[in-house]
């Protein structure tokens, strides 16, 4: 019988003893056993923050974020091999499909964010302050990868997408992970972590995997690490009063399973779009992966005087899935992942049969395609009717985590929302309706219960990720009982895994510190003016202070003539009685254009590829005729820009195979007074030399 290995600390080992039996979902037949008694948990923490986390935060943001890319393309690679692992999990090509790519696919989400980032080891957060009255002193936030690791504990229903979702994050921000995925489906997990290690693409120490217990690694957690738990509310509980992750104040996430509602429009009636497009995405949520998904709609709100159509065409619906071994192509349910689990949904779902009926389905029987219904955890969709959804707990408070729904009606929308609120907070909530008054209505009243809110409707369902599918950029987490906590979200999730610091200073040092020039910090005065140098030449810091050039009346005449911009101010015989000027101004896009022109060097060729765009464009001060303007021009940060994927000659027409990169610079437009009266930050491509 072959065992499962667990990666730690550089190796791959098996745990001591007989270990957990794991068993094929579909077959029943055993197909591997797992431990790891023996091993040295407070070892495996230190090997992460002694070996992983040095090795990572030596990387800058980009250089993770290119790490993460050349991940998912290799594990692309490899697709054929974690599907038919998947099968024996119970998993459907589909369901496997949102498991194992959608998990790849937050690798490269990922990656791609690194452009949110510097490309540097630390960040700014935020904007900076400016705290004197004569500009040297300042204050902003800045944000450090943590010292520690990431303990990410896992549930069962997503072996691949579990890990990846979690750990593409923690490793953009420079932390390494320690993977313990739950034990009954961990043989995906082993699969996808070999492929990981034997790619030589993540540095030694930035991952390790616990297919079997955890042990007391959480005894030997310290503030610098962070533990992020999916799975049921009353484990996460458990995990979360741990004594050390309470004394040591051990950041501590939580994704639990939650009581997740859709409520039908009462606009909505059959022969609608949103009619069909409802019926269509309970069935799906109650049938993909077998109903085993932390976001799975477990309560069905419908009009009192639609419930009767509801459950007739949610009926006809179900009876459609096909449900078997997910080998066999007509099958489009597959088994839970196990017998246990099976035995768990149906004690749970006799729970809710205390205050609701059984209106289709059964417990008892399940017809099956190509395979055996008692041996393989197969289990027929069950869909529950309650009729007084305010007199009983029980469809609020028990979830069957399994294809089980449970259909009340509400009265009017106050009493959806109502009624929304009492699964005390959930993962996500979806609003079909084909009326957008109608929606916000519903989202003012629920958002503080629930972490995401779909809005449903015919323009958007051809493209909709659906109620179930939480988005790489996008929190995935919810109030109450759902966790309290949030994963993924962009750059929301990187900052989880990192230190915000208050840092103070002069503009000066803080340039040096952060590598983004601050405005009144000094600039370096170079002979070469800098639209000359090549990316790699330029640096944060380098200034050119321009010649002067005097704004007439006439110059605002012709721009107001060039641009059509007529607006009353710009014009000379405007009584400005009563107004925010005292005489014409000129136009603000004409001072930033006169700015261009000032600070551009020559007509020669340069390294300056073109204009990438302009940020943060701000008019301080009005510009009268006879004012004399001039620009400090100062580069104020370097981003890289990878070069394409060259597929056709139609790519380098337009240039994409130049190696570049793009720089900020700080555009400040002065006066005769001294005092800015505009400021910008404006983007230029730029070549590499190289």
């Amino acid at each position: 019988m072959y065992k499962l290995h667990n990666y730690v600390a550089g190796n791959w080992v098996t745990g001591d003893g007989d270990g957990q039996q794991l068993y094929n979902a579909v077959s029943g037949q055993p197909i591997a056993t797992v431990s790891t008694k023996g091993l040295d948990f407070k070892n495996i923490l230190q090997y992460a923050r002694s070996t992983g986390n040095p090795a990572l935060r030596k990387m800058t943001f980009h250089e993770r974020g290119r790490m993460l890319k050349a991940l998912a393309l290799h594990l692309r690679n490899h697709l054929d091999k974690f599907y038919q692992v998947s099968y024996q999990t119970g998993a459907t090509k589909a369901d496997s499909w949102v498991d194992i790519e959608g998990g790849i696919g937050n690798l490269f989400a990922n990656a791609s964010l690194r452009r949110k980032f510097p490309d540097d080891v630390i960040c700014i957060d935020g904007e900076s302050h400016n705290l004197s009255r004569n500009n040297t002193f300042m204050g902003l936030h800045i944000l450090t990868p943590k010292e520690g690791a990431a303990i990410h504990i896992n549930a069962f229903n997503f072996p691949v997408w579990g890990m990846l979702e979690k750990i593409a994050v923690n490793l953009l921000a420079g932390v390494p992970a320690i993977v313990k995925p739950a034990t009954v489906t961990a043989y995906l997990t082993e699969a996808v972590v070999k492929e990981i290690i034997a790619s030589g693409i993540l540095p030694e120490g930035a991952l390790q995997l616990l297919c079997g217990s955890a042990g007391d690694i959480l005894q030997h957690t310290t503030a610098q690490d962070t533990v992020t738990f999916t799975g049921s509310a009353s484990t996460g509980l458990l995990l979360k009063s741990n004594p050390n992750i309470l004394k040591e104040n051990v950041a501590f996430t939580m994704e639990a399973d939650s009581l997740n509602c859709i409520v039908l429009g009462q606009d909505v009636h059959p022969g609608m779009s949103e009619w069909d497009i409802f019926i269509k995405e309970v069935r799906k949520e109650m049938t993909l992966k077998a109903g085993q998904r932390c976001t799975g709609i477990r309560r069905i709100f419908v009009p009192e005087n639609k419930i009767e159509e509801v459950y007739t065409a949610l009926g006809k619906a179900l009876q459609q899935t096909v449900i078997g071994n997910p080998l066999n192509e007509t099958v489009r349910m597959g088994s839970l992942a196990g017998i246990q689990q099976r035995n768990e949904v149906k004690a749970q779902v006799q729970q809710l049969l205390a205050s609701s009926q059984l209106i289709y389905g059964s417990l008892d029987s399940v017809q099956v395609v190509d395979a055996d219904a008692e041996t393989g955890a197969f289990m027929s969709p069950i869909l529950l009717l309650n009729q007084q959804p305010h007199l009983y707990e029980e469809p609020h408070t028990i979830e069957a985590f399994g294809p089980v729904s449970t259909l009340m009606p509400y009265r009017n929308m106050d009493d959806a929302i109502e009624l929304s609120k009492k699964g005390k907070g959930s993962l996500v909530s979806t609003i079909v309706t084909a009326e957008d008054k109608t929606a916000r209505t519903y989202i003012i009243g629920a958002a503080t219960h629930h972490g995401r809110i779909l809005i449903l409707n015919k323009d958007c369902a051809r493209e909709s990720t659906g109620h179930g599918s939480p988005l790489p950029l996008l929190v995935h987490g919810g109030p109450g009982r759902a966790g309290g906590g949030e994963e993924m979200g962009g750059v929301r999730g990187v900052k989880h895994y990192m230190q915000r610091t208050a840092l103070q200073g002069s503009p000066a040092s803080i340039t040096a510190v952060t590598g983004v020039y601050q405005q009144y910090a000094p600039g370096i005065q170079t002979a070469k003016h800098p639209f000359k140098k090549y990316y790699e030449e330029l640096q944060a810091g380098e200034q050119i202070i321009t010649t002067k050039r005097v704004i007439t009346a006439d110059d605002i005449d012709r721009f107001a003539n060039l641009s059509g911009d007529h607006f009353y101010a710009h014009i000379r015989s405007t009584d400005f009685t009563g107004t925010m000027f005292e005489q014409q101004v000129a136009h603000g896009y004409f001072i930033m254009s006169i700015a261009a022109g000032l600070f551009v060097d020559s007509y020669e060729k340069n390294p300056v590829l073109l204009n990438y765009g302009i940020d943060e464009l701000r008019f301080t001060k009005p510009v009268y005729p006879g004012s004399e303007i001039y620009i400090r021009f100062t580069c104020k940060e370097k981003l890289p820009n990878d070069k394409r994927v060259i597929e056709n000659e139609a790519d380098f027409k337009r240039g994409d195979d130049i190696e570049k990169g793009i720089v900020k610079w700080l555009v400040e437009m002065i006066d005769e007074t001294e005092e800015i009266t505009g400021v910008a930050t404006i983007l230029t491509m730029v070549a590499r030399k190289n």
